[in-house]
């Protein structure tokens, strides 16, 4: 899907560390958390956050 701008990533991991409880491997889950936690507007923009942690939760989960 190609590389993710800085401030998806920069948002994703603020989102991380302050709501780490929340957030699980599930896209559609961490869609709707994104959703309620944040006020961003754009779907796309938001879809893309809920991915990027999507995507550090899987790889943390696999190094353990």
């Amino acid at each position: 899907m190609g590389i993710k701008p800085s401030y998806i990533k920069t948002m994703g991991e603020a989102l991380l560390e302050q709501h780490r409880d929340s957030f699980n491997g599930n896209f559609d889950d961490n869609k709707k958390v994104v959703a309620e936690v944040t006020t961003i507007q754009s779907k796309t923009i938001r879809n893309r956050v809920a991915g990027n942690i999507t995507r550090k939760v899987n790889t943390s989960q696999r190094r353990r």
